[in-house]
């Protein structure tokens, strides 16, 4: 019998997660089961177990893959010298995570985004994993803000968690904008965040 080449492996367990990843955006973690993801990508039972164990071990795969590609973008971001202000680096981060995912669309990026969020407010097993994951995006937002005050971009009395919290919000609330209506785009918060960031108060007469 011929060897299945690990091209193959590779390929058929990228296709069982695509097609899961899919069915959890448009039903949610909860209303979806194997049953559906099988449909989804028209394999057997056997093929797809042969890959995971059942859907928490499918939800664990592809939680962890969308964070590794978040994280991976923010390292990319930081490695910049200088970095990008704050409304070229929120674009420049939601991009990587868009283009690195592959998923169809922003929209059902956003949409499993929320899924696993609210996932993690009851599963105790997948609460670590995200809070781990989550505190690694916070670590490269505050490396970003610290190189802002190393070149005087940013004052020095500015706690640099908090601005990173603050800009992981935008990216969130973003997120969440483009799941619930999908009518967002990331330009449009480019541009707004650089018109909030031209703000100033005006002198009084």
């Amino acid at each position: 019998m011929a060897r299945v080449s690990q091209e193959h492996l590779d390929a058929r367990r990228r296709q069982i997660m695509v097609g899961a990843r899919r069915c959890f955006a448009r039903n949610g973690f909860h209303a979806t089961s194997m049953q559906d993801v099988l449909k989804e990508v028209g394999l057997s039972a056997g093929a797809v177990y042969r890959y995971f164990s059942g859907k928490e071990a499918l939800i664990d795969a592809i939680v962890e893959e969308a964070f590794g590609v978040i994280r991976g973008a923010f390292d990319e971001a930081a490695g910049q010298n200088p970095p990008p202000l704050p409304d070229e680096l929120l674009a420049f981060v939601l991009r990587r995570c868009f283009a690195g995912t592959g998923f169809e669309t922003e929209q059902e990026f956003g949409r499993l985004v929320l899924q696993v969020w609210g996932e993690a407010t009851r599963n105790e097993e997948l609460r670590p994993k995200i809070w781990e994951a989550v505190s690694a995006m916070r670590a490269g937002w505050t490396r970003v803000v610290k190189e802002y005050q190393r070149q005087g971009i940013l004052p020095d009395d500015a706690e640099p968690e908090f601005v990173a919290r603050t800009l992981m919000g935008c990216a969130m609330g973003f997120i969440a904008q483009q799941a619930l209506f999908g009518d967002l785009r990331i330009e449009q918060l480019q541009e707004g965040l650089a018109a909030v960031m031209r703000m100033e108060v005006p002198n009084a007469s």
